[in-house]
């Protein structure tokens, strides 16, 4: 099972995020270029990452971040390793994750779960008890209006680099993968796949070390790309729409 570094009394620091979508056609190419410049991470180079997406029934978080929004959160159950391999027990992080800006700022706690609980068919039960959940995310500092109830799952496979000069994280996001679990959204698929994939760069500033320019050779700018956005608007599209599978503006390119 792969997991990521925990931080010091369940807070993370402030850190700045800039996002590339990486078309299907250069994932490898992008691959290649990251090992180029950046270094695989030490302890977690590569794993399985799935996480369990709550949001209000009028999918307030969703709707910020598909407006754009430079204010919003997003409240998230995440566990590491592909559903075959995990244990009878699994430790999964309730996590708050905000962004304020361009600045953003995470805080988890963690939690032992059994293994049944996040299979398919029971996941959409919440995965920890709801008073928990609730107490939880009070204690981090978050309030809605609406009740939180559990909407969406996404997994993706991750690679994972430290860039060499300045130590920068960062990860390459692909095989992507969604499943609606609240009932009266979408049209019932499971595993449904976006296309494409995702840097992430993760540092104390928005600028980008030398090495990581050399990603232009992509064809990419930054972007405010959101997984958990535009995996639930993939679900949300008719199924015979072109363009639900890729982020909005990429469906053509090549």
């Amino acid at each position: 099972m792969t997991s990521e570094p925990t931080p010091v009394g369940g807070q993370f620091r402030q850190r700045f995020e800039r996002k590339f979508y990486i078309i299907p056609q250069r994932i490898d190419l992008a691959y290649a270029l990251l090992r180029q410049f950046c270094r695989p991470d030490r302890e977690y180079p590569h794993g399985r990452i799935n996480s369990l997406y709550f949001d209000t029934p009028d999918l307030d978080q969703h709707e910020r971040s598909a407006a754009g929004e430079y204010n919003k959160d997003k409240v998230r159950i995440r566990w590491y390793g592909e559903k075959e391999n995990l244990s009878e027990t699994v430790p999964v992080f309730l996590e708050l994750k905000s962004r304020r800006g361009f600045a953003s700022s995470k805080k988890r706690e963690k939690f032992q779960v059994a293994s049944e609980a996040l299979q398919q068919n029971r996941v959409g039960e919440g995965i920890i008890d709801r008073k928990v959940l609730v107490d939880t995310v009070a204690g981090f500092g978050h309030f809605t209006e609406l009740p939180l109830r559990p909407i969406i799952t996404v997994s993706y496979s991750r690679y994972r680099f430290t860039e060499i000069f300045s130590g920068i994280r960062v990860s390459l996001d692909y095989d992507i993968r969604s499943t609606f679990v609240a009932r009266g959204f979408g049209n019932g698929e499971r595993e449904l796949q976006l296309r494409g994939a995702v840097i992430e760069v993760k540092g104390p500033t928005m600028d980008l070390p030398t090495t990581l320019r050399r990603m232009k050779l992509l064809d990419t700018d930054w972007s405010r790309f959101s997984k958990y956005s535009h995996c639930i608007d993939s679900h949300l599209e008719d199924p015979g729409a072109m363009a639900r599978l890729w982020p909005s503006g990429r469906v053509g390119d090549v």
